[in-house]
């Protein structure tokens, strides 16, 4: 028994250590706004890599009807053309993403999300 928690305590840092550089790496959200005169959303990614010029895209997911406070619901998924650069430095880039091609009827609550395991959800009015 005594073999096992120490085993436990001893590889208790080395997940701690994963968990921590996973999260410390991945793509995330700075802020997240609607700008009603371009029907935009307005992103700041904050990133890490070599270089400032990552791309980000947007893939909307499938418009999910009657979702938590009687709205329809959509996720979109963005995406970073340079998913596997080497995280060397920390940056900050706006994007803007059109909501012309959105898949579903306004208002509509909108949940973003970018690897591995960030979301912002906001209501864009009708």
């Amino acid at each position: 028994m005594n073999g096992r928690r120490y085993l436990t305590i001893a590889l208790l840092p080395v997940a701690l250590a994963a968990f921590l550089s996973l999260a410390a790496h991945a793509d995330n959200f700075g802020g997240v706004r609607y700008s009603m005169q371009r029907d935009q959303l307005v992103v700041t990614m904050i990133y890490r890599g070599t270089n400032p010029n990552h791309k980000f895209s947007l893939k909307w997911g499938k418009c999910q009807p009657n979702q938590e406070g009687g709205l329809p619901g959509v996720t979109g998924e963005i995406l970073d053309d340079q998913f596997d650069d080497r995280e060397e430095q920390d940056f900050k880039k706006n994007v803007r993403f059109s909501l012309a091609g959105l898949p579903c009827p306004r208002p509509v609550s909108v949940t973003l999300r970018t690897a591995p395991r960030f979301f912002y959800t906001l209501t864009i009015p009708g």
